[in-house]
């Protein structure tokens, strides 16, 4: 394993189409696009890393699938009441669907999904209390207690709150938000700053690897039917209407962020992140798919293998 991930970051290095930072997060379009990094961590404990896998970046929309965790934990079936569960085929931040039906959102990786899901786990609770407890349980899952929040840039996503305070309003007049928007989107925007390596994001997905459970700590997060669920979703709407195309052509889980992350499942054999700031124009990270699609070669783990 570590031989593949060191081939494939030596070609990584080599490619010169990078794509595009995310610059409508000014915060973000300050990051240099070329780097690259790739960890794999597997349910016995080992880490494989290759290229930058240590250096902290935002997980923007990573994030979506550790709120969708804990809005299943505290909610159960409750939470689709909130939001859907199909693809959406249109931009993270359209409104376009969102009109058509009535302020649901179409399904919780959107970001008006997200942010319905948010206001969803507040239940009542101010944005210290519920960020406090987002940030524990991504420290649950990653076993690491020094994941932190980025404030400058959960200040700068704030700061150019207009397309999603839209959203927001737009479902609160419809009735789908309780709370104040923009106590709600200053949860969205904190838990969306998230700072994490390629290393912690690896371990922080190990528990949808093995049904629910971290097998490496013996920990249940979820029971097997969240863990399938969450998953089944994650291929279908993980990528936005770049969705189709990923599954396509690494067949596998996976949920991806302006940031230029990316989180993939292989169930039962590990759990898989990279990345690359440089996005593609549905806002997936460029080299970042690129590099699952060699990975899910060399080793034949897509879902759609024998």
């Amino acid at each position: 394993m570590q031989q593949i991930l060191d081939d494939i970051a030596a070609q990584m290095a080599l490619e010169t189409e990078l794509g595009q930072v995310a610059d409508y997060i000014p915060q973000l379009a300050h990051v240099d696009p070329n780097q690259f990094g790739i960890s794999v961590a597997t349910p016995d404990g080992q880490v494989y890393a290759a290229g930058d896998a240590s250096t902290l970046f935002s997980i923007q929309s990573i994030s979506k699938v550790f709120t969708l965790t804990i809005g299943l934990g505290k909610l159960g079936n409750t939470l689709w009441s909130h939001v859907g569960r199909e693809p959406s085929g249109d931009p993270f931040n359209s409104i376009t669907i969102l009109e058509y039906e009535s302020g649901r959102p179409r399904n919780p990786f959107i970001n008006a999904g997200a942010i319905a899901v948010v206001d969803a786990i507040m239940m009542g609770h101010e944005p210290r209390e519920i960020l406090g407890e987002i940030l524990q349980f991504v420290h649950f899952v990653a076993d690491d207690d020094s994941i932190r929040f980025d404030h400058r840039v959960a200040a700068s996503e704030m700061a150019h709150r207009d397309r999603n305070a839209a959203l927001a309003h737009f479902m609160k007049s419809f009735g789908h938000l309780k709370h104040e928007v923009n106590k709600v989107l200053g949860v969205y925007f904190h838990q969306c700053s998230i700072a994490m390596s390629c290393q912690q994001l690896a371990r922080a997905g190990l528990f949808l690897v093995s049904n629910g459970v971290n097998q490496h700590t013996g920990i249940r997060v979820i029971n097997p039917q969240r863990s399938k669920r969450i998953n089944s979703l994650m291929m279908m709407c993980g990528h936005y209407d770049g969705s189709g195309e990923f599954a396509y052509r690494v067949g596998l889980p996976g949920k991806s962020g302006v940031g230029g992350g990316i989180l993939t499942i292989a169930p039962g054999k590990g759990s898989i992140a990279v990345w690359s700031p440089g996005l593609d124009p549905v806002g997936n990270s460029k080299l970042g798919l690129k590099a699952l699609e060699l990975l899910v070669e060399k080793t034949g783990w897509s879902v759609f293998s024998d």
